[in-house]
């Protein structure tokens, strides 16, 4: 039964297709975009024989063109389906002894093969990229192997005739086995140098039946055309990539442990900063920096500046009345109040309520409670000495602006006394806070 090759090359051409897709399934998403399929055209030398040895049929074998096409699907980078179509005629005859002197002395004088077609599937392992430290090379070695179907006609001439005979074309299993080199023009171009053995299940490939299978030689030069964007997964090494990859997780995990190494630096001098800021060497409740008398004795009544009082205040004992408007006064206050992030530090927007809280202070001599709260945000030993900084920085600013500083109480609780959740980011955002109580 005679086959069309145009019939077969499609059927082959959708099983790769199949194949590779089920493939990629399990692979996709773990590389970037490549380039995968291909298509290659070649023309070369097709003989009758084989350098693997064996016994040839004829004694003289000839070169004649042939001419190639194939589709080609990279699968991993040392991995790759390819279906390959030959046509080609493969000659040979008697005119010549063999090598070693021998005569030989066949009935069949010479032959003449139309290799109407040969189809084949074969599996193309990459042995060896020139560099395997480069993502990308430009040259590498393949071997390949698989099998197909041939169509094939010879024609003979029978020793002492002049008369050629036309056999009938006859379809056979063939396996190629192969091997090559290909060279990266650029990057949708590759130069293909190859040569396969291709053994053919049946021994009248010749026209001439001896015992034993034939088989025939195709050496190819040609060009391959990589389809799509991106680089060539064939020409892709993934020692190289794993290699500059570890490399760039190196580089990270160091400039992390830099940004590590600076906050720790700033929050030192914060620290540092703040126990300057709150530093009350005599003990008399005014700040050193704010203290305009230094060194007052202890138990010495002082006033906002630190300096003793000239008279001592009456101490007269009154009923202390909050009203609607100073409550309203310490919740503007409170709501407006904002620090630095992840510091004591009071942004300027907040000084104007505060200094309303100040005269306040002074005018009607009231007591205030400050108490700093946080979220959960951080250890909790560093929320308890945050919470505390902050009340103690809005004491201090209180005090500068002339408010009583032992009216004054500046208390941190940390995330201990949550008003809100705190896992909402607007419950966390309630939680920092500083609460101030009149009395």
């Amino acid at each position: 039964m005679k086959l069309n090759f145009l019939k077969i090359f499609p059927v082959a051409l959708a099983g790769l297709i199949i194949g590779s897709n089920a493939q990629a399934q399990e692979t996709s998403g773990t590389k970037p975009s490549f380039r995968t399929w291909s298509i290659g055209v070649n023309a070369g030398a097709l003989t009758g024989v084989s350098p693997l040895g064996g016994q040839n049929d004829f004694s003289n074998w000839k070169s004649s063109l042939g001419y190639g096409l194939y589709i080609k699907k990279q699968i991993t980078p040392g991995f790759a389906l390819r279906l390959d179509g030959v046509k080609g005629k493969v000659k040979g005859d008697n005119s010549e002894p063999y090598n070693t002197g021998v005569v030989n002395n066949s009935p069949i004088a010479s032959y003449s093969t139309d290799l109407r077609y040969s189809a084949t599937l074969s599996a193309q392992v990459n042995m060896i990229n020139w560099s395997m430290f480069s993502q990308t090379n430009n040259a590498q070695l393949y071997a390949l192997g698989g099998g197909g179907l041939v169509n094939y006609r010879p024609t003979t001439v029978a020793t002492g005739s002049s008369t050629e005979v036309e056999r009938a074309a006859v379809n056979k299993l063939v396996i190629p086995v192969g091997v090559g080199a290909k060279f990266r023009l650029s990057e949708g171009v590759n130069f293909d140098l190859g040569w396969t053995i291709n053994f053919v299940d049946g021994d009248e490939f010749d026209g001439y039946a001896r015992g034993s299978n034939d088989k025939y030689n195709y050496a190819y030069a040609g060009l391959e055309f990589a389809l799509g964007s991106g680089k060539q997964l064939a020409f892709y090494s993934p020692v190289a990539a794993t290699y500059e990859e570890a490399l760039a997780a190196k580089n990270t995990a160091n400039a992390l442990k830099s940004d590590l190494d600076a906050q720790k630096a700033e929050n030192a001098k914060l620290r540092t900063e703040m126990n300057d800021l709150l530093k009350d060497s005599d003990g008399d409740g005014v700040a050193d920096k704010l203290d305009k008398c230094p060194n007052t004795p202890a138990g010495t009544v002082v006033d906002g500046s630190g300096c003793p009082l000239k008279t001592p205040a009456p101490q007269v004992t009154e009923r202390v009345i909050v009203t609607e408007a100073d409550r309203k006064v310490v919740r503007d206050a409170i709501s407006n109040l904002e620090f630095d992030l992840g510091k004591a530090t009071i942004r300027s927007k907040s000084y104007a309520t505060l200094n309303r809280v100040a005269a306040l202070l002074v005018e009607k001599n009231f007591s205030l409670k400050l108490a700093g709260h946080t979220d959960i945000t951080g250890s909790r030993e560093l929320n308890l000495r945050l919470s505390k900084e902050r009340a103690e920085s809005v004491k201090a600013y209180l005090v500068s602006q002339g408010a009583n500083a032992s009216r004054i109480e500046a208390t941190g609780y940390g995330p201990d006394q949550p008003i809100a959740t705190n896992k909402t980011a607007a419950g966390r955002q309630q939680n920092r806070r500083v609460e101030f109580t009149l009395y």
